[in-house]
């Protein structure tokens, strides 16, 4: 008798919360669209590419509008200028070059210059020095340690470069596709993360070394490369701060932010624009797990 009583109470409480609840649509206010911009200069020979799109609403799930007859420039501090062209009208602004042109040299500053409409936006950065990587070898190691599946284990070395404070981001791509998920962000300060010990010229720390690997780790014969950016203060900030946002969900959220942006309006009192033009040095090494790359397990 008591247990039935309690299962009825029970319901009568489940009840009541269910007849209480109140499905709210809520209806935001959209603002303009703004232009987007995903640019990336390298100093790698080759074609360069600068995407160009426009924001939608919050809570529209499609592919976001692409921008098409813009004019797109980006020059140098020696007066070259290099012209890029949308020629599949995709939002892809590509300067060609040829396979063996290199657009980007360390120590130069680019400008960017778009012409979108009735209105005109810039970006500047600088190409900043890169280390080189060393090597880079597999262990075989569990994927965690209450596991019995294994893997292989990627770790890099690389030097950073002594003198003055430098900044680089990491990237790396399993079988020439590139991992991206948001704890695949990785920016470094020198050989460390922001705010560790004085690291100038030192061998990047160890849990950067190992921050080249996927969750299910690598399998015999997969063949993986690891890229070293450099970054400009402004750019090791807006990819900090990207990673921060990607990964704001949860129970104690915070509410979302726009990331700050290089791209500025020529009228301060025209639409703002999101995104980041970069200007990196890459250098880069491929390896495959195979016998001759695997080390023995520490």
């Amino acid at each position: 008798m008591k247990v039935f009583k309690l299962v009825t109470g029970l319901i009568l409480v489940l009840t009541g919360i269910s007849s209480c609840t109140t499905v709210i649509d809520a209806t935001l206010d959209e603002g303009p669209s703004q232009l987007s911009v995903d640019g990336l200069i390298t100093d790698q020979p080759g074609p360069q590419t600068i995407r160009l799109t426009q924001t939608a609403a919050y809570f529209n799930n499609s592919r976001p509008p692409i921008v098409s007859g813009a004019t797109v420039v980006v020059a140098d501090d020696r007066g070259n200028r290099y012209n890029f062209t949308d020629p599949d009208n995709d939002g892809y602004y590509i300067w060609s070059g040829s396979a063996t042109d290199t657009l980007g040299h360390v120590g130069r500053t680019y400008s960017l210059s778009i012409s979108f409409g009735s209105e005109n936006y810039g970006a500047s950065g600088r190409m900043n020095r890169v280390p080189t990587i060393d090597s880079l070898v597999f262990r075989k190691d569990n994927i965690n340690p209450i596991s019995n599946l294994e893997g292989y284990r990627a770790e890099f070395y690389a030097n950073d470069l002594p003198g003055g404070m430098d900044y680089y981001r990491i990237r790396y791509f399993r079988n020439d596709t590139l991992q991206n998920k948001t704890r695949d962000i990785r920016t470094v300060q020198d050989a460390a993360f922001q705010g560790s010990a004085d690291t100038d010229g030192l061998l990047f720390i160890r849990p950067l070394r190992q921050s080249v690997n996927p969750d299910s780790l690598y399998k015999l014969n997969d063949r993986v490369r690891v890229e070293i950016q450099s970054l400009t203060p402004d750019a090791f900030t807006f990819w900090q701060l990207l990673r921060t946002e990607l990964g704001n969900g949860g129970l104690f959220a915070t509410p979302p932010t726009n990331v700050p942006t290089n791209i500025i309006n020529a009228n301060p009192n025209g639409r703002k624009a999101t995104g980041f033009f970069q200007v990196s040095a890459v250098r880069s090494r491929q390896a495959r797990v195979i016998a001759q790359n695997i080390r023995p397990s520490e």
